[in-house]
Formats: structure tokens, sequence, C-alpha cells
């Protein structure tokens, strides 16, 4: 279970990355971003996310705000998904995914 819980919280790690990365590339040139190779990768990256919070989210919610929303979303995820893990790696540190936790237990993250 630790290791599945690493696993999300480093893919929603990378989906969050790739939407702040689409930003700075977009900030440079607004009007031509979707032109733009590196750009064009980082949404690749991110449209999964985007869909899904699209899919949650009320009509009411507009297209070009999606994005905003889906980093937040991420944001709180990852911290609550990392929670998770240190609840779940507490209760049985012998998981596969729980070793910095057992070194921090031990003393040896010091």
């Amino acid at each position: 279970m630790a290791f599945f819980l690493l696993i999300l919280q480093t893919l929603i790690l990378v989906a969050g990355l790739s939407l702040l990365g689409k930003a700075v590339v977009g900030i440079f040139n607004w009007n031509r971003r979707h032109e733009n190779f590196v750009y064009q990768l980082f949404a690749i990256v991110a449209r999964p996310a985007e869909r899904l919070v699209r899919l949650v989210t009320p009509r009411v919610v507009l297209d070009q705000h999606i994005p905003l929303a889906t980093f937040l979303l991420l944001v709180f995820g990852y911290f609550a998904v990392g929670l998770w893990h240190r609840e779940v790696c507490l209760a049985d540190l012998t998981q596969a995914g729980c070793e910095r936790w057992l070194a921090a237990r031990s003393g040896g993250g010091q």
C-alpha cells in the first residue's frame, strides 16, 4: 500500500510540475504558446489531470480556469497523499516504500 501511495504522489507531482512548466513557458509568448514544442509536451503530460478536473467541476467553471483549478487540486492532493503515506508507513514500517520512515525512526536520518 505504501509503495502504491508513493507512485500516486509521484504522478501527482509530475502533473503539477507540468502545469507549472506550461504556465512558465506560456508567459514568454502567450499568443503563440500552442506552437511551442515544450509547451505542447507539458500540455500532453497535464491533459489527463485537466480532463479529470473538467469532468468533476460544474459547467459554471470556465474552461480557461480549469488549469488553475487542476493545479490547486493537485497541490492539495499531493500533501493529502503524503500524509496518508506517512500514516500507512508508521502503522507498519516493514512495507515497501517506507524505507525513509524506517531510517528516520531508527535515528539514521540525522
